[in-house]
């Protein structure tokens, strides 16, 4: 799955414009590499983001077209 629709279906960017422009900026990372919004992401993958003086670091745990609002957290854990 492309890295910017996972962002958005994890919901740990709210839309998908948001999360490639943020790929497109750099201030995203897969694996300790910076990432363009088109790269695959998989169970494993350790993803890291840039929230202005925050950031996030989640590791996939699984990758799904679709899911709940409820059920989108189980999809990554934070590291």
């Amino acid at each position: 799955m492309r890295l910017d629709k996972f962002l958005k279906v994890s919901r740990l960017i709210k839309r998908r414009t948001v999360a490639n422009e943020a790929c497109s900026a750099g201030r995203v990372t897969v694996n300790g590499k910076t990432a363009k919004a088109g790269i695959d992401v998989k169970p494993g993958d350790e993803i890291r983001i840039s929230f202005g003086n925050k950031e996030a670091a989640v590791e996939v745990l699984r990758v799904e077209d679709t899911v709940k609002k409820d059920q989108a957290a189980e999809l990554y854990k934070y590291i």
